[in-house]
Formats: structure tokens, C-alpha cells, sequence
């Protein structure tokens, strides 16, 4: 299963979400790998800690490669690198990724990363795509590798005006290159259960049908702490709030998954 997180806002808590729903697969026996296409790296720092910043080989040298008129010398593997978890590994970001973006767009390399995964297909039972917060190459070759779209969401007017031209962008891009697309849900991430705008917004859009998941991720700022110590809450705090919800989330969607 390949699922890319996906808004074209920032802040909402792809990379958080992305990074704890895979040390979560990992820890259950699936043998998982996060591909982070964000030039900013937050989940390779994340699950990487220090090593993050001397890697030899990241995304960014992979798409170099497609670049360059020969034939692919080294395999997609020799990128992924593992981490201080058991059966997760990630295939990292670096900067030079800004920078090639627009090389690769005018090339139409926009189905190698599906190429790339398509390769190892039988080393990883689950796949989690991390995106930058743009509708851009990166982000557009994630939605056409993938199955399933999971769209972090914060409780606010901005965020729920941006949401709509969201799944209008998901569903053209289903249309035109990948039918196998699914919008699995809509994760409402630093929930405030006592504030009534978020309550609301909530409520209002259940009412309007759209896939919201309902279980919620809290506001708190134990996360922080978790990004500090590169480590996921279910290896910092497996007992906190925080976790026990990720763990629900992640169950929930094993949950449909089964059912689909």
C-alpha cells in the first residue's frame, strides 16, 4: 500500500503525520519506507536525527540520475537508507531538489518516482510519501505513484477554503493519470476539542459529505519534544495522548483498508 500525504498548505502536519503512522506500520512487523519529496527534509530529519545532514545518496541524486542520457547505472535501493527503526527505512530529501524541479518538469520525468517504487515493490509492505505544501512536480509524481491520499487539516477558515481546490487538483490528477488514486480521508491534525470554531468547521464539513476520518490528532506540544529527539511518539512516549490517537488513526485505516 502507497499512501501520499498531501495539502498545498504548510504548517498542517504532513511530515508529523507521515513519520508516526510509519514508525507505527514498522513497529507492527510491516516492513515500511517513507520517501520524503519535500526540499525542506523535515522527515528525513525527523527519522535521521543528525545524520540527516551527511548523507551521500538521497532523492535529489536519484532524480539527478534520470537526468543525465544514459542508462541508470545504480538501483533505486542504493538510495534508501534505514533508520534507527526496525523495518523503516526512508528514501531521504536534500535541498538540490528545489533546484531540479523544473528540469525534471520540462523533461516530463513525472512518472519516475512511481518507476522508482515500482522497483521495490516486494522489499516494502507499506509506502508513505511526505510533499511539499505545493501543487508541483513533487508533489503531482507522488499522487501518481500512490493509492491513497490521506489530506492533513487544521481547523481553520484558510485551511478549509484551500481544501475544496485540493480535492478538485486530486481528482483531475485521478482523471488523467492514475485511476487507482483514492482520497482515503481527511485527518484533522491539531484538534482543540474545546475551542467551537474547530468543533464547527468540523461538523460543518461532515455535513457536506467529505471524507472526514474521525479520529482526530490533538494540538500538543509533545511533538515538539518529538521532532527535538527524532523520534516518533510511539518510540518517545508510546503511553501519551498524542500516540494512543496516532495508533487509533493508524488502525483505523488498516480498518478500511481491509474493508475496501
Amino acid at each position: 500500500m502507497r499512501r501520499v500525504v498531501f495539502n498545498q498548505k504548510g504548517g498542517v502536519g504532513k511530515s508529523t503525520i507521515t513519520c508516526n503512522l510509519a514508525a507505527i506500520a514498522a513497529s507492527r512487523g510491516k516492513r515500511t519506507l517513507v520517501v520524503d519529496l519535500d526540499p525542506q527534509g523535515n522527515s528525513t530529519h525527523y527519522l535521521l536525527g543528525k545524520a540527516a545532514d551527511s548523507l551521500e545518496k538521497t532523492l535529489a541524486d536519484m532524480f539527478d540520475q534520470t537526468l543525465r542520457l544514459r542508462l541508470l547505472n545504480d538501483k533505486v535501493d542504493s538510495y534508501i537508507h534505514g533508520t534507527p527503526f526496525e523495518r523503516l527505512d526512508i528514501l531521504p530529501s536534500a535541498p538540490a531538489l528545489e533546484e531540479l524541479m523544473s528540469k525534471l518538469e520540462s523533461r516530463y520525468k513525472i512518472y519516475k518516482l512511481r518507476d522508482a517504487l515500482n522497483e521495490v515493490a516486494d522489499d516494502y509492505d507499506m509506502v508513505f510519501i511526505d510533499t511539499p505544501p505545493a501543487l508541483n512536480f513533487y508533489t503531482r509524481s507522488a499522487l501518481i505513484a500512490a493509492e491513497r491520499c490521506l489530506i492533513p487539516f487544521d481547523c481553520d477558515d484558510f485551511s478549509r477554503r484551500a481544501l475544496y481546490a485540493l480535492l478538485e487538483n486530486v481528482g483531475e490528477l485521478k482523471s488523467d493519470h492514475n485511476d487507482a488514486l483514492e482520497v482515503e480521508g481527511i485527518v484533522v491534525n491539531q484538534f482543540q476539542p474545546r475551542a467551537s470554531l474547530p468543533l464547527r468547521i468540523v461538523k460543518e464539513l461532515q455535513a457536506e459529505g467529505l471524507p472526514v476520518l474521525t479520529n482526530f490528532l490533538s494540538a500538543s506540544v509533545k511533538i515538539r519534544e518529538s521532532h527535538e529527539h527524532a523520534k516518533p511518539m510511539i518510540h518517545l512516549d508510546p503511553n501519551h495522548k498524542l500516540a494512543k490517537e496516532f495508533v487509533a488513526l493508524y488502525d483505523s485505516l488498516q480498518g478500511r483498508k481491509a474493508k475496501a
